[in-house]
């Protein structure tokens, strides 16, 4: 059975409220913004229906920050996900999970983040595209030696940057409504929009909004987490939903929806039109850019390696990966293992192809772990629950409604692409079957 909610982690608790709610923003705030709203543009066409995804897609984090914050306050351990799905669901689905994000999710986000940053160096520094890549491969060896001395100088910078990156967003929002022009929107489009298509913008507009759970992976390192976890994912998810928002109404008054969906870099091309950026518009971006990167990368690294970490902790992975650092109280050998990870898969040439491929594969998770919610109040209604899910069933029940919608949308319209995801999920199956052997052979032998 598993630990018992007032268990304590092995780990310090060093992170406060607005450092915990600043890991949830500056992992979310990543490449996305910078880039995805040209998708959604081709996806639909119409300056209504793209703000209606986004809108949608807010709503639908907000639905799962809720809902979850009810059992980061319950479980207030490393692992996060991993721990909720444990509780509610049991060793097989925590494992499946933990597969995941070991093969696949936790390598391709910290690696395919790096690689943005490196390749937005060029536009400062001529490099070739295996120098991008190099360039990536350190900055994520860099990172996780900082994580590697202590998450409280990781913190530091992940606060640092956030500001960084949240006031520029603010900044570019706002100097674009004074540029004295919009944009000529056109006759109307005559393109009926269907539910399919706004189900199939909202995946790349989810990956965008995807890193709102990641504060979770860390609640055994944040200070009074019955109150804290609750406190920092609610406010931190309608902090991004705010800026998002902001953002692509922003894009919309500077730019044609065509123009939008027409743009490799959408940031930089509504810059142009903004007239005190002048011809510096393209590097103030690509700054931007590479701080929100940087950013990103290190609070992926500071929450990722939480779930190998958890997973080894609780029989489910080798016990080493759980090691602590007798000097810096950190998961050094998790740390070193995400890291090594994304290293590999940063320096593969495709890379960047397979971050966004993968990334749907978190979301069966998510789902799991909301339902959590629902079998531990039948199961468990006595678990003291410092928070509870604000418009409990409603609020968990549409957000299980938006997943399973997009989820089967993705796999209906791109079944190669999806099938490939969720193909390795499943591979963990027989995976799982091959260490309950070890683990039984190992008992056996002692």
């Amino acid at each position: 059975m598993p630990e018992a909610a007032t268990a304590e982690d092995r780990l310090p608790r060093n992170l406060g409220l607005w450092s915990a709610a600043a890991v949830l923003v500056g992992t979310t705030i990543g490449s996305g913004i910078f880039r995805v709203p040209s998708e959604v543009a081709r996806d639909l066409g119409a300056a209504g229906p793209m703000l209606l995804v986004w809108v949608l897609g807010g709503l639908v984090t907000l639905t799962g920050a809720l809902s979850i914050a009810e059992m980061a306050a319950a479980f207030p351990r490393s692992g996060g996900i991993f721990a909720y799905i444990l509780e509610s669901e049991g060793r097989f689905w925590a494992f499946l999970y933990g597969w995941a994000e070991l093969t696949v999710i936790r390598a391709s986000a910290i690696g395919g983040i790096a690689a943005i940053f490196g390749k937005y160096l060029g536009q400062f520094v001529a490099l070739t595209g295996q120098q991008e890549r190099y360039v990536a491969a350190v900055t994520i060896l860099l990172i996780a030696l900082l994580n590697y001395i202590g998450i409280s100088y990781a913190s530091v910078l992940m606060n640092i940057t956030t500001i960084l990156k949240y006031g520029a967003l603010v900044g570019l929002a706002l100097f674009a409504f004074t540029a004295g022009h919009h944009a000529v929107a056109g006759p109307p489009s005559a393109t009926i929009v269907t539910a399919s298509a706004i189900l199939t913008a909202l995946v790349p507009v989810m990956y965008t909004y995807d890193g709102w759970s990641n504060l979770s992976f860390i609640g055994g390192e944040v200070k009074d987490p019955g109150r804290n976890m609750p406190r920092a994912l609610i406010m931190g998810t309608g902090a991004i939903v705010l800026i998002y928002l902001l953002v692509n109404v922003a894009y919309l008054y500077l730019l044609p929806v065509p123009a939008i969906a027409a743009a490799e870099r959408v940031a930089a091309t509504a810059a142009e039109q903004i007239p005190m950026f002048g011809s510096a518009g393209a590097a103030i971006i690509a700054g931007i850019v590479m701080v929100s990167c940087f950013g990103s990368v290190n609070g992926s690294m500071m929450t990722g390696p939480r779930v190998f970490f958890a997973m080894s902790d609780r029989g489910l992975l080798f016990p080493v990966i759980a090691r602590v650092s007798p000097i810096f109280r950190t998961p050094s050998v998790a740390i070193w293992l995400a890291a090594a990870l994304a290293v590999t898969y940063v320096l593969q040439n495709s890379f960047a192809q397979l971050a966004d491929r993968f990334v749907l594969g978190t979301w069966p998770f998510y789902a799991l772990a909301v339902v959590g919610v629902f079998i531990l109040r039948r199961r468990r209604p006595d678990l003291p629950r410092p928070y509870r899910t604000f418009g409990y069933p409603v609020t968990p029940a549409l957000f299980l409604l938006a997943s399973v919608g997009m989820m089967a949308n993705a796999i209906i319209t791109k079944p190669r692409d999806n099938g490939v995801t969720f193909g390795i999920i499943l591979a963990g199956i027989p995976v799982y079957g091959l260490w309950r052997w070890w683990e039984g052979r190992e008992r056996r032998e002692t």
